[in-house]
């Protein structure tokens, strides 16, 4: 693993071929048997997860001396993506585990979960959904905490959490009951008083380890706090959250294209129809990745120009994802509606990439806002 990670340094101006690799290599061979499980929710991938932090594919975007490089991680989630939109999914929440726990000011926690999180051996992920909704005038923080001696008594319910297990961990965020600001935590589904209660059956991605998590007055240390106040941080993170979206995007992009190739020969004379091609899927993919992977170089940037462009990316990025999809389908025909066809499963995770946190609507307010 040492060799992999260190590529990742010596090789400045690309994102590291042997991570991303060794990705690809595992998503072919121990994820794709999985990909129909993981869809229809009776397998939660935990151990190919485990398999890829091995090879270092949570720890490449870890900030090294300031600067912070996302390409990598980008790319790789795009390889998982291209056998499994849902396990793409979940790599983006490992993802935000350690790209939270990388950019904390609160050195013992840094110290105690870093290496934990960017390895795979702790299993988590992102419960920003609902305040990321919140700083933008959608919703209300669902989460409440009251200051105590060593830390906060935390009370709320969120909806929806995902890449959890009875072991995990996952970052979010509580509004001080005293009025004085909000608090970013990592919260340990291990804590008796947090509950995790399976959700009703989704569209797709039922495998990704969703819940609905109770708290019933929780404490946090302040072992766990991340960041308080949490706006500041969140500035910082906010880039990097949804850019390393991009990779799931470009994952299912990429095999839409694959589906669209694979029935060229028996279909091609009626395909040659349609308004859409790959080729013109192509151009798009190699667009948005050349976009992504600039943007991806510099996370941290304060500018508000990068920030407008960082959301109309995502943006784009979620719409060509839907758009890709569709003209699978249509390419394939009457063969891509059958259940035992990916490209109906491709669909269904192209509309999770346009709907999950922040959704296309968000985005589309974000910039109006901007």
């Amino acid at each position: 693993m040492g060799s992999l990670a260190l590529s990742r340094v010596e090789v400045l101006d690309q994102p590291a071929p042997s991570i991303a690799g060794e990705v690809a290599r595992i998503a072919r061979e121990q994820l794709a048997p999985l990909a129909a499980g993981i869809d229809d929710g009776s397998v939660y991938p935990a151990e190919v997860l485990r398999a890829f932090g091995a090879v270092g594919a949570w720890g490449s975007h870890m900030p090294l001396e300031g600067p912070a490089d996302l390409r990598c991680a980008i790319e790789s989630m795009a390889a998982i993506g291209e056998v499994c939109g849902a396990t793409a999914f979940m790599a983006w929440c490992q993802n935000t585990l350690v790209w939270y726990a990388a950019n904390s000011t609160n050195l013992k926690l840094a110290r105690r979960f870093g290496d934990a999180f960017s390895t795979g051996r702790v299993l988590g992920g992102t419960g920003l959904s609902n305040p990321m909704k919140s700083f933008f005038g959608i919703e209300k923080l669902k989460l409440k905490g009251r200051k105590v001696e060593g830390g906060y008594i935390v009370r709320g319910a969120l909806p929806w959490v995902s890449n959890l297990g009875p072991d995990h961990y996952f970052g979010t965020i509580f509004e001080r009951e005293d009025d004085q600001g909000t608090v970013m935590f990592l919260a340990d589904c291990s804590d008796p008083a947090i509950t995790l209660t399976p959700c009703k059956p989704f569209l797709a991605m039922d495998g990704t380890g969703t819940y609905g998590v109770q708290f019933r007055d929780v404490f946090v240390p302040d072992e766990l706090i991340l960041a308080d106040p949490a706006a500041p941080f969140v500035k910082k993170i906010r880039a990097g959250f949804i850019l390393l979206q991009a990779g799931m995007a470009l994952g299912v992009i990429r095999d839409c294209i694959n589906i669209m190739d694979e029935v060229d020969s028996p279909l091609g004379h009626i395909n040659r129809y349609l308004p859409q091609q790959p080729v013109h899927f192509r151009e798009l993919a190699a667009e948005l990745e050349a976009e992504t992977m600039a943007f991806a170089r510099d996370p941290y940037n304060e500018e508000e120009t990068y920030w407008r462009k960082v959301i109309a990316l995502r943006l784009r990025a979620g719409e060509a994802s839907v758009a890709a999809a569709h003209a699978a389908m249509l390419h394939c025909g009457a063969r891509g509606y059958l259940k035992s066809h990916r490209a109906q499963r491709r669909l269904r995770e192209a509309y999770f990439v346009a709907i999950v946190t922040p959704a296309t609507k968000q985005l589309r307010k974000m910039l109006a806002d901007a």
